[in-house]
């Protein structure tokens, strides 16, 4: 069983930004998200694309921020169980909670947050009547070990940057690479398409559109994919593995069976304080959270992990009162042995 002082669910920004602000109170971090990386969906949906309003930052990618998360909470040595989803939670009689994923992993906090942004994310499947025979018989809906795919033939669908960044990355992995999009424009990062149409031109990515995939064929495993194309005509690939990317669906999950108060597909909070649900113990913030003037923002995500970290000092430490010192001033001792501070004037007597 994991043991922790916070337990996190959800990987995103705001999650990521929680491991810092518990750690400057000597608080340590545990995190669980379904998806296989970090970032939530700055990573897996426009790791790319520009993000105009985090403080200090005129412009910052999204892949970078998550970047720059990870790196500033590294220090205090957060764990993380990914590719996993909180399934259940159970209360004990001392207050603190035993949290299992759908793969029987148990975590054990006194206080667990929610920052799962809209929700556990599912990938949005395409309309092909037989696509349940092949899943994890060729058929994937994310990529979690791009060495999988090594030496085989791989079909990708979709226009996005998941498509485009994932094209380009197993171009010099997999023995064949075919991206198919129903249109002939994609959606992604301007330099992702370039560097797929380049890679088209070098005989690296075999690219195919408008079309798009419309059947699959094998005994056992994946052998084939049916493509239609904008004329109605069909053709037929060997392929040993299909990758449909077309975005997660966000849904609350088994987190909508928590006995937590929802309100539109999120959770109510207090936030006249600390963002605590209707469970103590148990806090939302970021985007799964709603209250009156509630603001989808990254920004107010840092904020509302701010304060809850300061309640969830409190019940962890009863009656420890905690004096709050300016980073500034204080510097930051990371868990890993770590100091960092402001140098210190050298005050010299003139003679």
């Amino acid at each position: 069983m994991i043991k922790t002082d916070i337990l996190i669910i959800g990987a995103g920004p705001t999650g990521l930004f929680t491991v810092f602000e518990a750690g400057l109170l000597k608080l340590k971090c545990h995190i669980i998200d379904a998806l296989a990386q970090p970032g939530g969906q700055l990573a897996e949906i426009y790791p790319k694309k520009p993000i105009y309003d985090i403080p200090g930052f005129p412009e910052v990618m999204a892949g970078e921020l998550v970047d720059n998360l990870l790196e500033q909470g590294k220090q205090f040595q957060p764990g993380f169980t990914l590719g996993e989803r909180a399934e259940t939670i159970e209360k004990q009689e001392d207050g603190s909670f035993i949290v299992t994923t759908n793969k029987g992993t148990q975590h054990h906090a006194p206080v667990v947050a929610i920052a799962g942004g809209l929700g556990s994310f599912e990938p949005r499947k395409p309309l092909i009547p037989n696509i349940h025979q092949f899943e994890d018989k060729g058929v994937a809906y994310m990529i979690k070990d791009p060495e999988v795919y090594r030496g085989k033939k791989v079909v990708i669908a979709g226009g996005g940057d998941s498509a485009l960044d994932w094209s380009i990355f197993l171009a010099d992995v997999a023995d064949e690479v075919t991206l198919i999009h129903r249109r002939n424009e994609f959606r992604g990062a301007l330099d992702s398409v370039e560097k797929v149409r380049e890679l088209k031109m070098l005989g690296k990515i075999n690219l195919v559109t408008p079309a798009e995939v419309v059947g699959l064929a094998g005994n056992d495993e994946l052998e084939q994919v049916v493509v239609e194309h904008a004329d109605k005509s069909q053709s037929t690939l060997e392929a040993d593995a299909f990758i449909p990317l077309f975005g997660l669906s966000p849904k609350l999950g088994p987190i909508a069976d928590w006995g937590l108060e929802i309100e539109k597909n999120a959770i109510k909070v207090d936030n006249s304080l600390d963002y605590q649900t209707n469970i103590p113990g148990v806090f939302a913030i970021g985007d799964v959270n709603t209250y009156p003037g509630k603001l989808k923002l990254i920004l107010c995500g840092f904020h509302e992990a701010t304060m809850m970290c300061q309640s969830a000092y409190q019940i962890i430490n009863p009656g420890k009162r905690y004096v709050m010192k300016y980073t500034t001033v204080s510097g930051i001792d990371g868990f890993d042995g770590t100091r960092k501070e402001a140098e210190k004037a050298v005050v010299q007597a003139i003679n």
